[in-house]
């Protein structure tokens, strides 16, 4: 018996639009990053990328529990000493509300080539347009 690998070129790709209004952080992210991975799919493969596209918009008006919006820091480092900044989620949102959404996904897909190649399938906007009608993409309702 062999085993059934999924043809890259034979599946067309969907595309899905979710809106972030009023959707808790991380239970958006496991939807979001389990459409990337394919794993809605009966062709699911760990080491294949058979996922779909995914446009969030309102990423601005997405939801975190609990103290988190003060409490909970991002940092980064920039390699030098004493480079190491800090900032809270209130910070981020301000600046770049999309980098919530992205940093959040890109800790639940794998840390590898293929990771890095779902992550080009997300695409964050932190209004209600997106650049993406012509691929007609399907509406998804958020898990709240």
């Amino acid at each position: 018996m062999k085993t059934y690998l999924p043809k890259d070129h034979l599946e067309q790709r969907k595309w899905h639009v979710v809106d972030a209004n009023g959707a808790v952080l991380g239970r958006l992210a496991v939807q979001v990053a389990n459409i990337l991975r394919g794993k809605d799919k009966p062709v699911y493969t760990p080491h294949f990328d058979a996922g779909d596209f995914v446009v969030v918009i309102n990423a601005e008006k997405v939801r975190v529990t609990g103290k988190k919006e003060t409490d909970k820091e991002f940092m980064s480092y920039s390699g030098w000493k004493g480079g190491e900044k800090y900032a809270t989620v209130a910070q981020v949102r301000a600046r770049q509300p999309e980098k919530l959404i992205m940093h959040a996904v890109r800790g639940m897909v794998p840390k590898n080539r293929l990771g890095r190649v779902l992550m080009t399938k997300l695409k964050v906007y932190k209004g209600a347009e997106h650049p993406h009608a012509a691929q007609q993409p399907a509406k998804l309702a958020p898990a709240k």
